[in-house]
């Protein structure tokens, strides 16, 4: 009597499957959770600086059962490229709350436009984003801040809606096409 090998290949393949997915799934979340910028507090300075995890190796490294995680990039390099990466224990402890889109989010949560007043809402990564007005009235998109000096920009600055942050810098780039006019408030009969 023989045995069929077409079940037992189908059964080996679908444990293999398994047990590859058992390893992806948690490799799939480390990659996902360590990815952005995020801000941490120097331990050699005190101050605040940009970094960015390796994460496709924290990934594979949770994959393969070694989890490591490592720095790919800080704003202190190259210059202090050799560092001990002591940094990565904040990111270890929180990396929701370091993470530069998840610090932004909150500092724009509940908060208006300052030109047309309109509440800026949840932000998503789809969007535009919204923008900044400066003390010298000039709007930037926050994206273009460099991550390390957005906690002293963000006490500076002011929220801004995109569509008004496109409208405020047409006006500013073309004075020469802009008419402003008064408007006087309709009177009811």
């Amino acid at each position: 009597m023989t045995i069929p090998v077409f079940p037992i290949v189908i059964a080996v393949v679908a444990l293999a499957i398994a047990l590859f997915l058992f390893r992806a799934i948690p490799g799939l979340r480390a990659y996902f959770g360590y990815r952005g910028k995020r801000l941490i507090t120097c331990p050699e300075t005190q101050h605040k600086e940009a970094v960015e995890v390796a994460a496709g190796d924290a990934g594979l490294g949770v994959f393969l059962t070694e989890p490591t995680l490592r720095l790919r990039e800080c704003s202190r390099w190259p210059e202090r490229k050799d560092c001990g990466q002591e940094c990565l224990q904040q990111i270890e402890a929180d990396p929701e709350n370091c993470l530069v889109w998840n610090i932004v989010s909150k500092w724009y949560e509940g908060k208006s436009c300052v030109f047309c007043h309109k509440q800026i809402g949840p932000l998503h990564h789809i969007d535009h984003v919204p923008a900044l007005l400066a003390p010298d009235r000039k709007t930037i998109e926050w994206k273009r801040v460099q991550p390390e000096r957005l906690p002293e920009v963000l006490e500076t600055h002011r929220p801004v809606c995109w569509n008004c942050h496109v409208t405020e810098t047409f006006r500013r780039l073309h004075p020469e096409l802009v008419t402003t006019r008064e408007f006087e408030p309709r009177r009811s009969h």
